[in-house]
């Protein structure tokens, strides 16, 4: 009967596979069939597959046996081997899943192969698992090295790639394996940033709460992203960044916050101009322009008559507890005009003696004005408020 002999461990540095024609007269006719390590490939875990020199026979009729060649004895049937095979693949693949696991509560970055992508993201080669890198998670600065490519031709040219990954999830159970790009580069590129630097920048999303801005680095890439809220893009009130932002816009911003436990970097267009609530008239209209018109109270006469709508606001205002006294102090004539209705604001200029200092505008002509209160900047803020809201 011809029998199929493999035989395991000892010295042999290879499996060898042998089948022998029983019905040959000979022993010296056999065939042997070499399994280099190359083809065969058994993983280790724990303990060697065979702690000593076994062979197993397979007869053709399918029963297996194991002889111990060092004591002669049978040990009776083994496991089938496709069996044995599947035990150690779970085995492999619950291993790796602790390692997962490790890496995502240690913060350690992995250099991941992308082997594929779909219409969401990047396939990471983890070890026996597949992981998703989405795309979202991506570096800007692949994008932006070839601006022309959409994100399925940039994902297309990584495949191949070694990429430097942080796990941001890994749930054996739901078996999600998530992997971010950007969550490691932070680990390099983030000690460079500074409260108060000032980057060139790139807009990435815009959405209702704000842009992201991805942030371009001395080696002409843009490696970390950063959120612009909608009150950091401009001085004036807006309804939708989108009216001031686009996709691909550049743009420059300050640093106003970083927070390294979250990966966040906040960041201001606004700052990097002058806040319009800090001026006074000598900032609005240059010196020469000014008319001065000396200490004027609202029932006194004078050459300044105040801007339409500013009396009423002023008889209003003298009701608010707290307000003592107010009056225009002079006023100029700008060269452009930014809006015929009235305009009032607060300057943000520090008071002196109580005395705070409001600007007026429409069309060309502005009034600066002085309010002597014993309110504080917020108190004065809400007592407008109300005013406004009482007038027609």
């Amino acid at each position: 009967m011809p029998i199929l002999t493999a035989a395991f461990g000892g010295g042999s540095s290879s499996p060898a596979l042998t089948f022998l024609d029983s019905s040959s007269p000979s022993s010296s006719h056999c065939h042997c069939l070499i399994f280099s390590p190359t083809t065969l490939k058994f993983p280790v875990i724990g303990r060697p597959l065979c702690p000593q020199s076994a062979k197993v026979v397979v007869s053709v009729s399918g029963s297996l046996q194991t002889e111990n060649s060092e004591q002669g004895t049978s040990n009776g049937p083994i496991p089938d081997p496709p069996s044995s095979l599947e035990t150690l693949r779970l085995a492999r693949r619950s291993a790796d899943w602790r390692a997962a696991r490790a890496y995502y509560e240690r913060g350690v970055i992995y250099e991941g192969r992308i082997e594929g992508y779909n219409g969401g993201g990047l396939l990471v080669r983890f070890y026996s698992l597949m992981g998703f890198l989405p795309f979202p998670q991506l570096s800007p600065s692949h994008s932006y090295k070839e601006p022309n490519k959409n994100i399925r031709e940039v994902a297309e040219g990584l495949i191949g790639a070694l990429v430097p990954l942080k796990v941001i999830q890994a749930d054996e159970d739901s078996r999600k394996l998530i992997f971010s790009e950007k969550e490691a580069i932070w680990s390099k590129f983030s000690k460079h940033v500074k409260v108060g630097n000032v980057f060139e920048a790139k807009v990435g999303s815009v959405e209702d709460y704000g842009a992201f801005v991805h942030l371009r680095f001395p080696d002409g890439l843009y490696h970390l992203t950063g959120l612009v809220h909608i009150s950091e893009v401009s001085w004036d009130l807006i309804q939708d960044v989108r009216d001031i932002l686009s996709e691909g816009d550049d743009v420059r911003v300050k640093v106003i916050n970083i927070d390294s436990e979250k990966s966040r970097i906040t960041l201001s267009i606004k700052q990097l101009e002058d806040d319009p609530l800090l001026e006074t008239l000598d900032r609005v209209i240059p010196p020469d322009d000014l008319y001065n018109a000396g200490s004027l109270g609202i029932n006194e006469e004078s050459n300044i008559e105040p801007l339409p709508g500013l009396e009423a606001i002023f008889e209003e205002l003298l009701q608010e507890e707290g307000i003592d006294n107010i009056r225009i102090n002079r006023q100029g004539f700008e060269k452009r005009v930014v809006s015929q209705d009235l305009q009032l604001w607060l300057s943000n200029a520090l008071p002196v003696n109580k005395t705070f200092v409001l600007l007026a505008r429409a069309g060309r002509q502005v009034q600066e004005i002085q309010l002597t209160t014993s309110l504080n900047q917020e108190g004065i803020k809400k007592a407008l408020q109300r005013v406004l809201e009482r007038i027609p």
